[in-house]
């Protein structure tokens, strides 16, 4: 990916930490190759309040609180295990205020993984908009508590954020809130082109080559339309698509079924390769019991697919359970990729790596100049890993990963 000088010198990309590798990849991603470190200072008072600075030159005293006139400042924000999101979250406005009060003509908040989606609607009927009629107990469980993700947008646009991005939000309810704080300018990507290139192109999977053998499902009736679109952007005709069902007997118990709106049954699929797909995964017991159900099929390999991979080390231990052969996963919760953090999973544990993606997203909102690339992610798995062949590769070596070279 290429930029001009001109429209590098335009755009700077910060984050609500100084040493945040994901921010750092995509800031190179596009184009800017000063340390974050160097762009903004992390001031934090005797009292332990945060004040941001913006690293200006000492003796310029022409264009005090000017700095970034014209500018888009870019602030990406993902967890990680020093600063709760609580803390993130409020450094994301202080700097969205301060890059404002200092000129910025834009600012784009960056965040992979959406801050307070989980609260994503409110103890009244007027207090979050659903695809569905909310009844009273769909009400009464929010009996109490605050509509936090729309508190949470007020609070970026308030404090000068322009734009949102983020990747594969499951909340209706959130994506709306957030679309009307920003008038449109909320963008909530999903990535069904890499997922569906490492797919079709690494040997994760077995199938013929229409997709003979191949089973696409979804967790429940709101993943139907992902996993429809991934179905139809990996475009093998032959391929099976099955939707489950789950029902929560209590807090702890979950039974599934085979959805009764299935397009397809268990009825031939005898030795196939599954792919479940959803968008996150917390304490891993339903996936391990969905997993467990589509074991009726005797799969010859089962995938779990999620875009965001926040498991607690309870869900982690409930992961390793046979039924699930191999898990694919996005880098959205960068500490993914740390050994330590994936534990016994990384036997089964596959990251691809989208900054450079998110990054060339980005370039396409903001319209700013670059090359487009075709498959621009990499993918990372442990050396304890069946399939491991080296550290870090590339898309376009997929062909050779295939070929066991």
């Amino acid at each position: 990916m290429s930029f001009s000088v001109n429209q590098s010198r335009n755009l700077v990309v910060v984050s609500n930490t100084s040493d945040n590798p994901f921010a750092i990849d995509i800031a190179y991603a596009m184009g800017q190759h000063e340390d974050i470190a160097d762009l903004i200072s992390m001031k934090t008072f005797m009292n332990s309040e945060f004040c941001p600075r913006f690293i200006s030159d000492e003796l310029n005293l022409d264009s005090i609180g000017e700095t970034l006139t014209g500018k888009t400042v870019v602030i990406v924000s993902t967890s990680d295990h020093i600063k709760s999101r609580q803390e993130l979250a409020m450094a994301n406005l202080v700097i969205a205020r301060t890059a404002k009060e200092n000129g910025a003509a834009r600012v784009v908040l960056v965040e992979p993984d959406l801050f307070y989606s989980a609260q994503d609607r409110g103890a009244h009927k007027d207090l979050g908009e659903t695809n569905f009629e909310r009844d009273v107990h769909d009400i009464k469980k929010f009996d109490g508590q605050a509509f936090t993700a729309k508190l949470y947008a007020q609070l970026l646009k308030f404090s000068g954020v322009d734009t949102v991005l983020t990747i594969h939000n499951h909340s209706y309810s959130v994506q709306r809130i957030f679309s009307d704080i920003f008038e449109g300018d909320f963008h909530n990507l999903i990535p069904y082109e890499i997922y569906a290139h490492y797919l079709l192109n690494s040997n994760i999977l077995n199938y013929g080559p229409e997709g003979e053998g191949l089973v696409l499902c979804a967790p429940d009736k709101g993943a139907r339309d992902f996993v429809k679109e991934m179905y139809n952007t990996l475009g093998l005709s032959k391929a099976k698509f099955i939707m489950l069902d789950k029902e929560r007997t209590n807090e702890r118990k979950v039974d599934i079924t085979l959805h009764k709106e299935s397009e397809h049954t268990f009825e031939g699929l005898d030795g196939c390769s599954i792919v479940l797909f959803d968008d996150m995964v917390r304490t891993g017991s339903t996936v391990v019991k969905s997993c467990q159900f589509l074991q009726k099929i005797n799969p010859e390999r089962m995938v779990f697919a999620v875009s965001h991979f926040y498991a607690s080390d309870e869900g982690r231990e409930r992961m390793v359970h046979p039924a699930i052969g191999e898990i694919l996963t996005l880098n959205t919760l960068p500490t993914i990729l740390n050994r330590d953090e994936q534990g016994r999973l990384r036997k089964k544990l596959v990251v691809l790596k989208i900054e450079k993606w998110l990054a060339q997203e980005l370039s396409n909102i903001l319209d700013l100049p670059h090359q487009s690339e075709a498959n621009p992610y990499k993918i990372d798995m442990s050396s304890k890993n069946p399939r491991f062949q080296r550290k870090i590769w590339h898309s376009d070596e997929l062909v050779d990963l295939r070929k066991g070279k």
